[in-house]
């Protein structure tokens, strides 16, 4: 999924592809230095948003480790990454 994403995108812009890629990993960092501000979306899954682009990463805060289980794009199905 990231990977065609930032094909997608850098087939529309040269360099495009690398920003989004970029974002994706900002908003991972952003999740690792405080997991609990971000909201609960399912259960125990929570979800940060990237700044540029329509995706979100939801993840799951367990006791020393963050586990991402999806990089989403806000204008799919908000219930697809459930049976990935």
């Amino acid at each position: 999924m990231i990977a065609a994403a930032a094909a997608y995108y850098e087939a529309q812009q040269e360099g495009l592809g690398h920003r989004f890629l970029a974002s994706v990993q900002d908003t991972i960092n952003r999740v690792l230095l405080n997991p609990r501000i971000y909201p609960v979306v399912d259960i125990d899954v929570r979800r940060c948003l990237t700044k540029t682009f329509p995706f979100g990463i939801l993840f799951r805060d367990k006791p020393r480790q963050v586990i991402v289980m999806a990089v989403m794009h806000l204008r799919r199905d908000p219930d697809y990454w459930k049976t990935r």
